[in-house]
């Protein structure tokens, strides 16, 4: 089995990850990965450790430019049918899918833009007084 018309839907939703449909014969086949399953494989392959999180159009340029490797994870379990996916035809890859397909985002494209500064003071702050105050708890 393989789909025609696989591809991203770049269009405005309200869905927080990457929207893809594709074609089974006459029947539409929706597919989703969520923005955090995107951010989690972004991570296996990058290794940044700074967890920073993709925004739409970043996730839907990396489905693009992925959508071979992405079509293979779909299409595997969209396969298994209804008694392996409750919400046949609409296929949500997790995580698991894609570790246990074993395919690598291409992330060569992937355009990750500088925090601003005043992320960066805030996320310290935060930071310096969380460790202050688990020190004031611990010599209580």
């Amino acid at each position: 089995m393989s789909f025609t018309q696989f591809s991203v839907d770049d269009g405005p939703h309200n869905m927080d990850g990457l929207r893809l449909y594709a074609r089974d014969g006459t029947e539409r086949v929706e597919a989703f990965i969520g923005r955090k399953v995107m951010d989690v494989w972004a991570d296996s392959v990058e290794h940044r450790g700074g967890r920073q999180s993709l925004f739409r159009d970043q996730y839907n340029a990396l489905g693009k430019l992925n959508l071979a490797a992405i079509q293979r994870i779909v299409s595997a379990k969209y396969q298994r049918g209804a008694a392996f996916n409750r919400q046949h035809p609409f296929v949500e890859v997790l995580f698991s899918d894609i570790t246990e397909s074993g395919e690598v985002l291409d992330l060569t494209e992937l355009v990750r833009e500088p925090l601003l500064s005043a992320f960066h003071r805030l996320t310290y702050r935060g930071a310096r007084e969380r460790t202050n105050d688990e020190e004031t708890r611990s010599l209580n």
